[in-house]
């Protein structure tokens, strides 16, 4: 197999709407000015109604003075005249009186032109949001456009959302950790850097990169509690077709695990409904697959609703309760606590592998500090990207009991068969080298802070005709798997 050129890859710093009903008034005459006349005699004489046009479209009927074109010669009316002025009056009326605008109680004529108003449901939901991205998004000493459209906010360090938290309030980011000894690995992923700062833009020292929430990002979730949230279920490794998640991993158990450590494949697979996502992780995993199950993730994933498009993004993710209650995506809530200026979190990833040409990776590694009990995360060759603190965690307190590796993806069946959301590089494992995506070099820390090789590995597919995984081992790669799939073909119906 040939294991030459593999990359690391780079990070790209990544409403209600009002309708109007345009009221036009259509006159029923020619020119401007409308005449209203009767004819006595030989003599005509005309009252002009003159149509005026307020901006936007608001008209009101303006009644002369004046008589248009030239004077009139009264003579004397008949009875008969004045019967026929009478009911041309009780034929006319009730139309100019309908077509004059009606006053409010203060005077003032509302105009035609009205803009459609969301009723009450609509605008608490806008209050809601509003609240929430006045709440998530912090004041910035410096914004980052992004290449990808994505804004940066430079915010100092201690005012990030974590430490809205309660158990955080007033404090600032722990000192470095210390780091779990290797034992002699062959991993050689090189340092990665960020598009969006290659300009020479950079976050300053004390702050962290946030990626800005907009309105609308919000907005394409079902409601404010669930946006950056996965949805709640009960099952991460075994078959959840119930709930429409479907994986294809490697794990192990039966141990105290206290981390994990990977190199991953990064592609764009293909996500075909907006409420789908292919992500490719690593879960970190203690307490039972009930309401109690805590977990750690990391890794990439595309999600069009998350973000609004299909870009493969780097994300972290934790739950102490199923993903009922607790935990987020990314910095969307009080929990991870960011320590570096040069990494964006939800950020896209660039450049992206291709099939049978240059392939990257991220490097990712998970672990507890022995000295504080908190997990940290870090991306690529040693960059340190922050932490979990313990006290968000039941069963994670102490250890893990397994540790899993592989993709996952929302078959929601909107169509009425299953999704053609790709998992991986949408090609299923036997493509191989340059075609499939993989894992590799995968290792856990053991009580001692020491990364070891895995043993007694697990494989499981939910679906292996829709996504399936293999497994190797090699003196380059130790121990790694491909995996993936296109999902619906002939026999993933």
């Amino acid at each position: 197999m040939d294991m030459k050129g593999v990359y690391s890859v780079v990070l790209v710093g990544s409403a209600l709407w009002t309708k109007e009903r345009n009221i036009e008034a259509e006159p029923s005459c020619s020119s401007s000015s409308c005449a209203i006349q009767h004819t006595t005699g030989q003599d005509q004489c005309l009252q002009a109604h003159s149509v005026e046009t307020l901006q936007p479209t608001t008209l009101f009927i303006k009644h002369s003075s004046r008589l248009v074109t030239h004077t009139c010669h009264t003579t004397p009316f008949s009875f008969t005249s004045m019967l026929l002025v009478l009911f041309l009056l009780v034929a006319f009326a009730p139309g100019l009186l309908s077509s004059l605008p009606i006053a409010s109680e203060s005077g003032h004529r509302p105009p035609a032109n009205q803009t459609f108003r969301p009723g009450g449901e609509e605008v608490q939901n806008l209050k809601r949001v509003s609240s929430y991205l006045s709440k998530i998004n912090k004041p910035a000493v410096k914004t980052i456009q992004s290449p990808d459209g994505d804004v940066i906010d430079c915010v100092l360090s201690h005012l990030q959302p974590a430490f809205d938290h309660p158990e955080l309030k007033g404090q600032k980011p722990l000192d470095l950790p210390e780091r779990p000894k290797s034992h002699n690995s062959t991993d050689t992923v090189e340092e990665t850097y960020q598009l969006w700062s290659e300009s020479g833009a950079a976050c300053p020292e004390g702050t962290v990169p946030i990626r800005r929430t907009t309105e609308k990002d919000v907005l394409r979730a079902s409601s404010v509690q669930r946006f950056g949230r996965k949805l709640p279920r009960r099952h991460v490794r075994r078959d959840s077709s119930g709930s429409g998640h479907e994986h294809a991993v490697v794990f192990v158990n039966g141990d105290q695990y206290y981390g994990a450590k990977a190199s991953i494949n990064v592609w764009a697979p293909r996500v075909t409904d907006q409420y789908e996502f292919s992500l490719s992780q690593i879960w970190v995993i203690s307490g039972t697959f009930g309401n109690d199950l805590n977990t750690i993730e990391a890794g990439w994933q595309v999600s069009p609703e998350l973000y609004g498009d299909n870009y493969p993004r780097f994300f972290t993710y934790w739950t102490t309760d199923a993903y009922q209650a607790t935990g987020c995506y990314n910095l969307l809530c009080s929990g991870f606590v960011q320590t570096n200026n040069k990494i964006a979190i939800g950020a896209a990833i660039s450049p992206r592998s291709s099939s049978n040409g240059r392939q990257f990776d991220i490097g990712l590694m998970v672990w507890k500090d022995p000295k504080h009990g908190h997990w940290w995360l870090q991306f690529g060759n040693g960059l340190l990207v922050g932490y979990w603190p313990a006290f968000l965690f039941s069963h994670l307190r102490s250890h893990a009991s397994m540790v899993q590796f592989g993709g996952e993806i929302v078959n929601s069946r909107s169509r009425g068969y299953h999704t053609s959301t790709q998992m991986g590089s949408g090609q299923f494992a036997e493509a191989g080298f340059g075609k499939a995506s993989y894992f590799r070099n995968l290792q856990v820390v053991d009580w001692d802070n020491n990364l070891l090789p895995l043993n007694n590995l697990h494989l499981t597919a939910d679906h292996p005709n829709c996504y399936d995984i293999r497994q190797g081992r090699n003196n380059v790669w130790g121990t790694y798997f491909y995996y993936g799939g296109p999902g619906r073909n002939v026999r993933c119906p």
